[in-house]
């Protein structure tokens, strides 16, 4: 009997003129998890697709292509099935994890009720068998309270909790195989650690086979049995994961390496994978513990441009007809600290640490319940609502999503222009955009990129568009909110180095929240953990990862995956 469970064969697949996978050929055997990793673009969600037979009607298919599964009893090409037997399939023999629970999760439809749904359709159970079967995969997946996951919509459910519903869905009818793509990519490092080792638990109790697609080389090194390496539509490289991380051949494979952030040395700049394109023994130079101390001692000399001093936000429970209000969440609690001029402040903490409601009461989207936050010396929770208006020149954020935080409808020059308008930066329209110009260029897009609307750019792409947007008003004091979280390592690199490179140029201040620590640890000079809205530590980045003080703190840095 054949040991693999699937076997791709010279999959080539094109759209009109654009062949988007070349002659793409592994194997999963039975009971191993294979990690498909490579940048946006590579061919890697797409061969999934394929595996699925979830591809558009317009998707060209060699010839030559197979996809040979094992079922008991024979070998079936899953590209010669008609779509009912394709229906048969999905779901029942191969399942898959979606990369965002939350857009794949009917939102007006019980959690329960859709995993129920394709337990009823292929394994044909009642409505009281089919729910029994859910609680039992609720438990299996860890979900807390299964009864109450059940009736619960996807709304009132964690990114992490929505995510286990999600392969509680996939594994629901005892699939062959399971293809997870990118299951972890938007997740704390705590929650990214239990949906690991989930999947590897699933993997011993139930002899699981699974596609595990990820940009993340830490997360593939911890999961994985082999890896294939894919760049632009071909397979670069394969082999057992102790090959590829310890002795990568091609220099593309080498660039994924050591463009993540490493935990034991910071550099001047991350090195891309462009660097070991242009050269395979490329070194990137590393910023020494005597430069950062004197960098420290220069920033540390001045005057906070941020104080804030006992800040707290709650949120209130609608009170009854003749109660009190009450307090339902303590989103910040107390909280005080200061940055420097010059400075970035890394902010870490599960989700629903309070980093967001905290990043949004400095910038006063939400009135703060008590505590002061002084910018540059003065009160702003007491200004005056024309005062903040003007402040908001000042203080800007970069958001998380450069998919939602764009106007559709607007091309770039007019997204880049309209903030100059609302702070009268600028006299004239075409003076305007020579400025939006010289942004695009400044953060490495190309100035004929005006006319450009935002859905004709990748998501790194956008996220520097997000950034010049932030940079049109002249500000001194940047909040990058998750900026970097939904891109590949290899953009995340380049944009954290041009975050760099803009600091320095410009003089600014950042106060830099992300869930991936060993990032916050490479862009951080002070470190402020959150958690449940409180305040676990404060002090030097390179300090709390060497010596954590609280149990928290040491969970969360055991949590990062390590290559």
């Amino acid at each position: 009997m054949n040991p693999n469970v699937l076997d791709i064969q010279n999959l080539s697949l094109s759209f009109g003129e654009n062949e988007i996978l070349k002659n793409i050929s592994f194997a999963v055997p039975k009971g191993k998890i294979i990690g498909v990793v490579g940048e946006s673009g590579s061919g890697k969600s797409i061969t999934s697709l394929a595996v699925m037979g979830l591809l558009p009607k317009s998707a060209q298919i060699s010839d030559k292509s197979k996809i040979l599964f094992q079922s008991d009893s024979e070998t079936i090409d899953l590209l010669k099935l008609n779509s009912e037997e394709k229906r048969k399939f999905r779901g029942n023999e191969i399942g898959m994890i979606f990369q965002e629970p939350m857009t794949s999760l009917n939102p007006s439809i019980r959690c329960g009720e859709q995993v129920e749904e394709a337990i009823r359709l292929h394994l044909k159970l009642d409505k009281n068998l089919a729910k029994k079967r859910v609680i039992e995969l609720f438990n299996t997946v860890l979900l807390p309270n299964p009864e109450r996951m059940y009736s619960a919509y996807p709304h009132e459910l964690s990114g992490g909790q929505r995510q286990r519903v999600m392969i509680a869905m996939a594994i629901s009818c005892n699939p062959k195989i399971l293809i997870a793509d990118e299951p972890t990519t938007a997740l704390d490092v705590t929650v990214q650690r239990t949906i690991l080792e989930l999947i590897k638990k699933l993997q011993v109790e139930i002899g699981l086979s699974c596609i595990f697609i990820s940009h993340d080389l830490g997360v593939i090194s911890e999961v994985c049995d082999e890896v294939v390496v894919m760049y632009k539509g071909e397979i670069v490289e394969k082999g057992s994961v102790l090959e590829i991380f310890e002795n990568p051949k091609q220099n593309y494979t080498k660039g994924l390496i050591a463009c993540r952030p490493r935990l034991d040395v910071r550099y001047h700049e991350l090195p891309t994978i462009s660097d070991f394109l242009k050269d395979e023994n490329h070194l990137s130079e590393i910023y020494s513990e005597k430069e950062r101390k004197a960098f420290h001692e220069k920033i540390y000399n001045q005057t906070p441009i941020l104080e804030v001093k006992n800040l707290s936000k709650y949120f209130y429970a609608k009170p009854s007809l003749f109660g009190k209000e009450e307090i339902s969440v303590k989103a910040v609690d107390d909280v005080s600290f200061k940055v420097f001029p010059g400075e970035t402040l890394g902010l870490v903490g599960e989700s629903g640490s309070g980093k967001t409601t905290l990043s949004r009461t400095v910038l006063l989207l939400e009135k703060p319940t008590a505590g002061e936050i002084f910018y540059r010396g003065k009160d702003i929770v007491k200004l005056s609502k024309a005062e903040v208006r003007k402040l908001r020149k000042e203080i800007q954020i970069i958001f998380q999503d450069p998919y939602s935080s764009l106007n559709p409808r607007m091309n770039i020059g007019e997204i880049l222009i309209t903030p100059m308008v609302v702070h009268g930066i600028g006299t004239t329209k075409k003076e305007r955009l020579g400025k939006a110009a010289e942004l695009l260029v400044k953060v490495g897009l190309n100035s004929n990129d005006l006319k450009k609307y935002p859905h004709e750019f990748s998501g790194g792409q956008r996220q520097r568009i997000g950034i010049a947007r932030a940079l049109a008003v002249n500000p001194k004091f940047i909040i990058c909110d998750e900026s970097v979280s939904a891109l590949d390592v290899s953009v995340q690199a380049q944009v954290l180095n041009l975050l760099n490179d803009l600091k320095e140029e410009f003089g600014l201040t950042y106060i830099f929240i992300s869930h991936d620590l060993a990032v916050v640890k490479y862009m951080s000079d002070q470190l402020l953990v959150m958690q449940h809205g409180e305040q676990k530590e404060l002090g030097d980045a390179d300090e709390i990862y060497a010596n954590p003080k609280t149990n928290y703190t040491k969970e969360l840095i055991e949590a990062i995956p390590k290559l």
